[in-house]
């Protein structure tokens, strides 16, 4: 059982089962993510150790047999950001264990055209990521586990509609 942490790095060493994310931003305002988004745009090599520090954390779950997965709602044509977070984020993510899927609306409706950015653990304790207008993390929000099966609706409903990632980056990626 996850503890009362309010702290989202507690939350990723804490929880038992599993970890899933629901994205629904097409544009993330990362400061830290500048050079190395500006490099993908460039067409500039992937660096050898990107985003290494959460492949390890990834890593490291999936060793101890704990799932990572998230879902991303997109629209085609892709921003430049989402080009560069699927093509170079994804694919290292993977590399550590974390499975992606795409909830593509490019040619059907949002299931979850209300549901908010979120990140839950063991079907617990819901995190809301709430971000500014510009796509600036502004912090997250815990919610209390009354709430969990509202968000497991969410994850629930956000799976049955979307495809694994590699399957969707073979046709609509690159």
């Amino acid at each position: 059982m996850i503890s009362s942490s309010s702290s989202l790095t507690e939350r990723f060493k804490e929880f038992e089962r599993e970890a899933f994310r629901l994205e629904v931003l097409a544009e993330y305002n990362i400061p830290s993510s500048a050079k190395n988004l500006e490099a993908f745009l460039a067409g500039k090599p992937q660096p050898a150790n990107y985003n290494a520090g959460w492949v390890e954390t990834v890593r490291t779950a999936s060793q101890a047999g704990k799932r990572m997965y998230r879902v991303h709602i997109v629209s085609r044509p892709l921003t430049d950001y989402l080009r560069y977070e699927l093509g170079w984020g994804y694919m290292a993510n993977m590399a550590g264990g974390e499975e992606f899927f795409i909830l593509d609306t490019t040619e059907q409706p949002n299931p979850l055209e209300d549901a908010p950015d979120f990140w839950m653990f063991d079907e617990t304790g819901p995190v809301v990521m709430r971000y500014d207008e510009t796509g600036a993390f502004v912090g997250p929000e815990f919610l209390t586990e009354e709430r969990a099966e509202e968000f497991i609706g969410y994850r629930d409903t956000a799976l049955a509609h979307a495809e694994p990632f590699p399957e969707w980056w073979a046709k609509h990626g690159g």
